[in-house]
């Protein structure tokens, strides 16, 4: 139930791989860092992705005063990626670590998005004197999810002719005391066709769009580590930018398209955090703040969505295409 509540509040299930990771810390930090860089890499890609949507549902901007308010949530899929569900583990390029079964030679194994299960591994000290053998962690597939879900709150208010300001939320949520996640953007939409004289007499309009997302969470792994120590945790905080442009249908009563395109960039830092006291032959004194990855992504995105208005309330939906494509759905309310 845990590892259920908190894919639905993190854009980054892989948080509650960690004691899985912290396991190959016996065998040596830069194992420990080589396997989690190749990990978790397509989880970061894929939250960057999905957390970047749902800036705009109109390219037609609000008028001085009026605004929205919507829940938007996001479906990131993964089903048919199967080149980001594994990765290939070649013992020879890991100083300690290798495969119980066929050593020695590489194999692919399971990313956080992957659902190869039962891979077991060992590490050997050079004296014999020390073996330890555990099961490599398995992804999101494994456990029957074939996406990754993120959600929030989000407003937007119009300002001097076209401009609209947004800002986007979630509030920090804290899970059985050791995993807390929280979002926070800001954004700007110009509409270019309020520029000219007779805007409002316009079938479509046309838009710029830049949007900021900066998710961040931790998972507090202390408890459940395999390995001594103390305040043994994962920060994540993923940080993305959406530049985009906009096109829609305007003064249709009931129903209205829109379409855009545009460039996602983003990064993922990802810190191990915490003090591990020594386990075995490979680091034989107590290791304060093992490693951090960055992970860096940018691609193109386009999308296809309609609106519906309701009276005060507003549906719309999307289809966002990218390198991962991802749903999203709004419910909003406000005036113009």
């Amino acid at each position: 139930m845990k590892k259920i509540l908190l894919l639905m509040a993190l854009s980054s299930m892989t948080l509650v791989k960690a004691q899985g990771i912290n396991d190959l810390l016996i065998s040596g930090v830069e194992d420990a860092e080589r396997f989690a860089t190749s990990f978790l890499a397509p989880v970061s890609e894929s939250a960057v992705y999905g957390i970047s949507s749902g800036w705009y549902n109109s390219a037609d901007a609000k008028p001085l005063g009026g605004f929205e308010i919507s829940i938007v949530g996001n479906i990131t899929g993964f089903k048919n990626k199967e080149d980001k569900k594994v990765f290939l583990l070649d013992p020879a390029e890991y100083d300690n670590l290798d495969f119980v079964q066929n050593p020695g030679v590489p194999r692919l194994v399971s990313t956080g998005l992957g659902d190869i299960e039962g891979v077991e591994v060992y590490v050997e000290g050079q004296n014999g004197f020390f073996r330890e053998q555990f099961e490599l962690p398995s992804g999101l597939a494994a456990e029957d999810f074939n996406f990754i879900p993120s959600g929030y709150l989000q407003g937007s208010v119009g300002l001097i002719k076209g401009l609209e300001v947004k800002a986007r939320f979630l509030p920090k949520i804290k899970f059985d005391d050791d995993a807390k996640i929280g979002l926070l953007g800001a954004g700007l939409q110009y509409d270019f066709t309020k520029m000219l004289p007779a805007d409002k007499l316009l079938p479509v309009a046309i838009s710029g769009v830049i949007g900021y997302t900066n998710l961040s969470g931790e998972y507090d792994f202390t408890e459940s580590s395999t390995i001594n120590g103390s305040d043994q945790r994962l920060d994540a905080k993923i940080k993305t930018w959406n530049f985009s442009a906009v096109v829609s249908t305007r003064n249709i009563p009931v129903i209205n398209f829109y379409g855009g395109l545009g460039y996602i960039t983003g990064t993922s830092d990802i810190d191990v955090l915490g003090t591990y006291e020594a386990r075995g032959p490979f680091f034989t004194e107590t290791v304060v703040d093992p490693f951090s990855i960055t992970e860096k992504v940018s691609g193109i995105a386009a999308n296809l969505g309609t609106k519906i208005k309701l009276g005060f309330f507003r549906i719309n939906a999307e289809y966002n295409f990218a390198e991962f494509n991802t749903f999203t759905f709004g419910l909003n309310f406000g005036f113009r």
